[in-house]
């Protein structure tokens, strides 16, 4: 997983608010929604019953990010849930929150970012959570997906989920990775599950050619600002943002889907929630 850097989460729960607005503004579904809708849940579940979830620093590592933890539980705060921190970390942690009778538990190291239900054995990883709550987001913005065509760059563990739920969408997707080696391994286990999508190598006229864009690779500045049109749509989960930040608030107003946590952690909390066994 893409390790985040404190500047990229120290203002996430203060601005929620206004980040879930500006949601709703451009793909017409608040956060909650388009989370519920990714894992194909009801959205009225949590007023129904609240699960305790305990959110645990990890030490392991290059240690615990300053400012994580509580952003991870300011959003699952946000969408209505119990949220705590655990004092102790690592298996302390654990201890504690199970201990405290928690329902679900957050926890990240280098490596993975995941939810557990331990009440029903249910985990989230939050890659694939990721892919998954973008690309629903993306149907969102764009009104269905139904054979429109889709440029993904990045065919990592992110990239992997988004292509899973474009084809599952009707998209008509078409994956680039500088690894093409990972895009033939994405593309075989896409035609395992009976879809296809194609392999692009040439990045330039692959760009020219769709309006509708998932980012999902590290790389800065992939999507130069020439191919932005007012007709384009892009949900871009990576980190850092791949679009150039030339004029980019003036040509893609309501039509840029990207954050550093909501939609992932969001996804996940939604997808190991279990109204009727908590």
């Amino acid at each position: 997983m893409t390790r985040l850097k404190e500047k990229d989460v120290n203002q996430i729960t203060a601005a929620l608010g206004d980040y879930n607005e500006e949601l709703v503004r451009t793909t017409g579904c608040s956060l909650n929604e388009i989370a519920a809708l990714a894992s194909g849940k009801e959205i009225d579940c949590p007023d129904k019953q609240n699960p305790l979830v305990a959110v645990i620093p990890m030490t392991c590592g290059q240690g615990i990010i300053e400012g994580f933890v509580e952003s991870v539980a300011g959003i699952i705060a946000y969408l209505g849930f119990q949220a705590v921190v655990t004092k102790n970390s690592d298996a302390g942690g654990v201890a504690e929150a199970v201990k405290k009778g928690a329902d679900i538990l957050f926890m990240a190291d280098d490596d993975q970012f995941v939810a557990i239900n331990i009440r029903t054995g249910k985990v989230s990883d939050n890659g694939e959570a990721t892919g998954k709550g973008y690309v629903t987001g993306l149907e969102c913005m764009c009104h269905g997906l139904e054979g429109k065509k889709v440029l993904l760059l990045g065919a990592g563990p992110v990239g992997s989920s988004a292509a899973l739920a474009l084809v599952r969408k009707g998209a008509v997707v078409s994956v680039f990775d500088i690894n093409i080696a990972a895009s033939q391994r994405l593309s075989g286990v896409i035609e395992g599950l009976g879809f296809s999508v194609n392999i692009v190598t040439d990045l330039e006229s692959s760009l020219a050619g769709h309006q509708i864009f998932v980012d999902a690779c590290p790389a800065e500045k992939v999507i130069d600002s020439r191919y932005i049109t007012k007709d384009t749509m892009i949900a871009a989960p990576g980190i850092p943002l791949g679009v150039q930040a030339e004029g980019l608030k003036q040509r893609l107003t309501d039509r840029l889907l990207h954050d550093p946590l909501q939609i992932g952690v969001a996804t996940m909390l939604w997808e190991v929630f279990e109204s009727q066994k908590l």
